[in-house]
């Protein structure tokens, strides 16, 4: 199982730098040409959007996987860690299923893409350009949900018995 979880890592961080570097190339190909030779490619502009589509949600699933992502965290400084530990892991649980749910419906919109033939630019399937959105949010729900339980797990495992009452 370990070594699935690396490979997955390691194909988000290729991913990464592939698209980094292609958007640079590209963008910079194109500022070239725009500006020295009066020409470019009509394609380049449309391939950035969808590649910073893919560059924003394959970078969500590596700042979950670190949990390095945007939070509002205001509880912290007035609960204790173990009480904290609990509030993280019902927000870890509501944020999996809000993950889920969106791609749950991110399939069915690429399901339904799919069998209309729907093209984008330069006839490229459109599910092929949409389908890194229905498979990080799986990816990031599947992750929240883990931590959301791995959270619970310390909070039982580190919390204070019940006083008891002598008569």
């Amino acid at each position: 199982m370990q070594a699935l979880i690396r490979q997955v890592h390691r194909v988000e961080d290729a991913l990464l730098v592939a698209l980094l570097t292609t958007m640079i190339v590209l963008a910079s190909t194109n500022i070239l040409l725009r500006n020295f030779f009066d020409s470019g490619f009509v394609w380049i502009d449309p391939i950035l959007r969808v590649m910073v589509l893919w560059l924003g949600l394959i970078g969500a699933t590596v700042a979950t996987r670190n949990n390095k992502h945007i939070r509002i965290d205001l509880l912290s400084r007035y609960f204790e860690r173990n009480t904290h530990r609990l509030i993280q892991s019902i927000v870890g649980q509501v944020s999996a299923w809000t993950c889920l749910l969106v791609a749950w419906h991110g399939f069915k919109w690429i399901h339904l893409d799919y069998q209309d033939g729907m093209t984008s630019f330069a006839g490229i399937p459109a599910w092929l350009l949409e389908i890194v959105i229905p498979v990080s949010f799986a990816l990031i729900g599947l992750r929240y949900m883990i931590m959301s339980l791995c959270w619970a797990r310390l909070y039982l495992l580190r919390r204070k018995p019940a006083a008891r009452t002598t008569k």
